[in-house]
């Protein structure tokens, strides 16, 4: 028998449907239910959490495209058994059983889940099971903490009391009673939360360094690692809620930036609370299909979820150049805006960072701040990378949020970005000889449409070399777009390459090169200048030994080891003075 259900999860934190802990579902696509079939849903969590002696809180139903998402507030310390409720309340809701559901052989005590009984029998289960999860000390601490105003982070493992330098930390197996813990040597951090479809890495370490030039020690997560005061300790993607608490548990800490991406905003929603700002770059079409998003307003709402990590007083920062997001704009949210230009009108009553005849202006409490000439700041690559000016206004804008001084925001303008170490992955750029190499993460469309643009202000009448993939965890529809995009820019070949390990995503390897390939060749591209090299690193190579002088090579590099193997090649070539035509090193 189907499961009806595709995806179960724990939501540990504020999330898209309420703003505390619980459980979610998504209901498998093609299952038949009705209003009435809803409404026993909701029933059936009623009775659970009254039988459970369980606070009352949200129950969410939130009908989509190809199902429903299925969620309810529960006690934070015993979400596995909340998830189990949920996934019983549906069955039951259904009239069906999990007779036939496998067993979980790998769970430390395998059973059968407790729908393969009649309800009583599950009710019984679940009540037993309840009690065992329960973690009664655990939640007496964090409620002491909540009522001191210290934040309080746990997970399966531990219990953290304070974030940063006056952060403590007990395994759960090993909790302190409360009068034993040094509630006055226990404070929060600044920090700050920053989201959006394109141009989180770059906000994030932007306003790292800012954090860092006044004075603080800055700690970031990202899709690229973990990072102290700009090193990099732990390499992965952490831009979910294990690279928050993360950040926020490390005693060499005392400001936080923390990027949080859609995947982790819908598995599991926010670590963050009492954020002094939160940024939204942009909502851009992408990952439709997964846990019911299927169109931008719906994107739109998960990146605002990030509001919630926000103090009473703290800054929602937004694109005001973004339809979506000036259309979803929370009200009750004190908000500052941020523009490509900069218009009187944004700035009247809220802070506000925009361009103005070449300049970046950033205005607060009726006072405006000149920052600097937009051309002259490395990141905007002469005034030609838009989309990296929309993320300079939006880090000047928290930044200054945070209590960091104009003078310091400018100076770290005028600088970031004039190394490549200073922003890795994201709009790197290479002279070698007369070849012009970008290497970039642009990972969906409106990503790659920016970096071609930039691209494009950048040739000389050259050749344009282009790498193209894409996760496998993508629509079809996806590739098209993406492919599209490419062969707008005209380009003279590409190299179809997978985006491997993790980001195959259930597919083949070469199946997202094929589907690009054939998208491209309906698109008038001579398939002699489309070849398949599936290793990132080594269709960078590829390129490299293809171009001559006068050429430009667009790379978007994914996989962190790939991406580090072509920054050293490429740092070595221009080191060593290479030239188009030479051989290349055999190793990087």
């Amino acid at each position: 028998m189907q499961e009806p259900f595709e995806d179960s999860r724990r939501l540990t934190g504020a999330n898209l449907y309420f703003d505390g802990a619980g459980a979610a579902l998504e209901t498998s696509p093609g299952l038949a239910f009705d209003a009435d079939t809803l409404q026993r849903w909701r029933a059936n969590i009623v009775l659970a959490r009254a039988l459970l002696d369980w606070p009352e809180g949200a129950v969410v139903v939130r009908e989509h495209a190809t199902g429903a998402s299925l969620a309810f507030e529960a006690p934070f310390d015993q979400l596995y058994i909340a998830a189990e409720v949920n996934e019983w309340a549906l069955y039951s809701a259904l009239g069906q059983r999990a007779s036939d559901a496998p067993v979980d052989e790998e769970a430390e005590h395998p059973r059968p889940h407790v729908a393969h009984v009649d309800d009583d029998g599950a009710l019984r289960q679940l009540q037993a099971l309840a009690a065992t999860e329960a973690k009664p000390a655990l939640r007496a601490l964090v409620d002491a903490a909540r009522a001191r105003g210290v934040p309080a982070h746990a997970d399966d493992d531990a219990l953290s009391l304070g974030e940063g330098a006056t952060s403590r930390t007990w395994p759960l197996s090993r909790l302190p009673a409360i009068d034993d813990v040094p509630w006055l040597q226990l404070h929060a951090i600044p920090k700050a939360v920053v989201t959006g479809s394109n141009g989180k890495t770059t906000t994030v370490r932007l306003l790292a360094a800012m954090l860092r030039a006044h004075g603080l020690h800055a700690g970031y997560s990202s899709t690229d690692g973990l990072f102290i005061d700009g090193e990099r300790v732990e390499a992965g993607d952490y831009s979910g809620p294990v690279g928050a608490r993360t950040v926020l548990r490390d005693p060499r800490v005392d400001a936080a930036v923390l990027e949080t991406a859609r995947g982790g905003l819908l598995r599991r929603g926010l670590v963050a609370r009492d954020a002094r700002v939160a940024v939204v770059t942009n909502v851009a079409a992408d990952h439709f299909g997964e846990y019911g998003i299927h169109t931008l307003d719906h994107i739109a709402a998960v990146k605002l979820v990030v509001a919630k990590s926000l103090a009473a007083d703290g800054l929602l920062v937004l694109n005001a150049d973004d339809p979506m997001l000036v259309a979803h704009a929370p009200a009750a949210r004190r908000i500052g805006w941020f523009s490509l230009v900069f218009a009187d009108a944004m700035g009247r009553g809220a802070p506000a960072c925009g361009m103005r005849d070449g300049q970046l202006i950033l205005f607060r409490d009726g006072i405006e701040y000149d920052l600097g000439d937009v051309s002259a700041m490395p990141l905007s690559v002469g005034g030609a990378a838009r989309y990296n000016i929309a993320n300079i206004a939006g880090a000047s804008l928290a930044a200054d949020a945070l209590g960091v001084a104009t003078d310091t925001i400018a100076a770290v303008l005028a600088r970031f970005g004039a190394s490549n170490a200073d922003n890795p992955g994201r709009l790197q750029r290479w002279t070698l000889g007369d070849v012009e190499v970008l290497l970039d993460y642009a990972h969906n469309p409106d990503g790659l449409r920016g970096l071609l643009d930039v691209a494009a202000g950048l040739r000389r009448g050259g050749r344009l070399g282009l790498l193209l993939g894409h996760a496998g965890n993508r629509l079809e529809s996806d590739f098209h777009a993406l492919a599209a995009v490419a062969a707008d820019a005209k380009p003279d070949r590409v190299w179809l390459k997978d985006i491997g390990g993790e980001y195959l995503r259930g597919r083949a390897s070469g199946d997202v090169a094929m589907i690009l390939r054939d998208a491209l060749l309906a698109s008038g591209i001579a398939e002699t200048d489309l070849p398949i090299c599936l290793d990132e690193a080594q269709a960078s190579r590829e390129a490299l030994a293809w171009a001559r002088a006068g050429d430009l090579l667009v790379l978007p590099v994914h996989e962190l080891a790939r991406r580090d193997e072509v920054v050293a090649l490429l740092d070595r070539l221009q080191a060593e003075g290479w030239r188009a035509g030479e051989a290349l090193p055999a190793d990087a």
